[in-house]
């Protein structure tokens, strides 16, 4: 990129801080109704099961953070479908209500016959090139306008007429299109990227399935196993309880007055806010605490949503919504870890409670799990751990990718 391109230094210019070196025209001030035509809102339809053919997009099917089209779950409009709803090549749509307003989709033909909601308001952009025109709403600068112009009494929101009047700086129609192809480079790569970790945790899912039997199952050891240095089987799995396999510590709540957000304390760990994307993230702060845990503990919730499971970041004190878990001599660490994200999804079944559901430490210490020696725990442990390492990798990748996209659409546009 920087040997195709000049730095621009101009404060008089419409022109971008860098620029492809073959062109040097100003750039214009439009509106998107200038770009437009066939504006409308979407079709007022329930959504019913998939029928094969019309597929039905809401405002939760675009996803959050690559503007794509991610259905949850497929479906279709339900009654009479009208094709005037259809999306067609170079249409873009704008959520125009709720916490998302502002969210932009640019149909891609690949999604199939497409026909949006009621919700959202479409745009045929029959003047520019339409990826770039979609690309000027990732930048910085369309989100504050989204957050200006939507704020009203109650939801917020952005009408038809609000569209319209969006301002967009552009230059000419040939340097639109070789800004838009090295963006889409770029839109590709993090495609790529994004698809390699799915496939690397889908692939991490099946592991798991195979090294982690379910208790009851008949099965005393993983279908996936492995063998010492000389090549030898390791001997059977045992049936043990997570209490004799490591040291469980639940959480207890410190008393009100030991609240000082402004003291050099501990901070508190209590329950599934805490733990954000696997990494504890606590709220707040005590100075005296009572129960606690150190870096690399495990984190279990214990009230509702149960299961969560987290490594601490932190010495911290744990709250009454979450337990720590320490291996002992029987034990791997992060074996136990790898078990316990094997097992979040089934802790329903010693949920208890009404208003709230919670698992008690009695319950956390009696559960069951077939249990290899230490030498195959430390193996398996290995393994697992090294396909975390895979999958880290690749995010910091898409970070990377990301960020480094973010820096493009400051340099590239006004």
């Amino acid at each position: 990129m920087r040997d195709e391109t000049t730095q621009i230094k101009t404060e008089k210019q419409l022109v971008p801080v860098s620029r492809f070196k073959e062109f040097n025209d100003d750039w214009k001030t439009v509106t998107l109704f200038d770009l437009s035509e066939n504006v409308s809102y979407g079709m007022n339809a329930a959504a019913t099961a998939f029928d094969g053919v019309h597929k039905y997009l809401r405002i939760t099917d675009i996803d959050e953070d690559s503007g794509t089209f991610k259905p949850r779950p497929l479906t279709s409009p339900e009654g009479e479908i009208s094709e005037k709803f259809k999306l067609k090549k170079n249409d873009i749509v704008f959520t125009r209500t709720g916490a998302s307003v502002g969210k932009p989709y640019l149909y891609n033909e690949k999604d199939g016959d497409l026909y949006y909601a009621g919700f959202l308001i479409k745009f045929s952009l029959t003047r520019g090139h339409s990826y770039f025109i979609y690309s000027l709403t990732q930048k910085e600068a369309y989100n504050k306008w989204v957050h200006v112009y939507s704020m009203r009494s109650g939801q917020p929101g952005l009408n038809a007429e609000e569209y319209k009047a969006l301002k967009l700086t552009i230059p000419s129609l040939p340097e639109q299109q070789k800004i838009a192809s090295f963006l889409s480079a770029v839109d590709e790569k993090i495609k790529q990227l994004s698809k390699k970790e799915t496939l690397l945790k889908k692939y991490k899912k099946g592991v798991m399935q195979q090294l982690f039997p379910s208790t009851g199952s008949g099965q005393r050891s993983g279908q996936l196993r492995f063998k010492d240095e000389n090549g030898k089987a390791y001997p059977d799995w045992e049936e043990k309880l997570l209490g004799e396999l490591a040291n469980i510590n639940m959480g207890q709540s410190p008393e009100s007055k030991s609240y000082n957000e402004d003291a050099i304390g501990l901070l508190l760990i209590q329950g599934n806010a805490d733990i954000n994307g696997r990494i504890t993230a606590p709220r707040q702060y005590t100075s005296e605490p009572t129960k606690t845990c150190e870096i690399g503990d495990i984190i279990l919730t214990v009230r509702a949503p149960v299961g969560s499971v987290s490594k601490s970041g932190h010495n911290a004190c744990i709250g009454r919504g979450v337990c720590s878990i320490v291996n002992n001599t029987n034990s791997n660490q992060e074996y136990l870890f790898q078990f316990l994200l094997s097992y979040e999804s089934k802790w329903g079944r010693l949920e208890q409670g009404s208003t709230f559901t919670a698992v008690s430490g009695k319950d956390i210490r009696t559960l069951k799990l077939n249990t290899p020696i230490l030498e195959e725990q430390q193996k398996i442990a290995s393994y697992l751990s090294g396909i975390d390492a895979k999958i880290a990798a690749v995010n910091t990748q898409i970070t990377q990718t990301q960020t480094f996209k973010k820096g493009l659409l400051q340099q590239l546009f006004v």
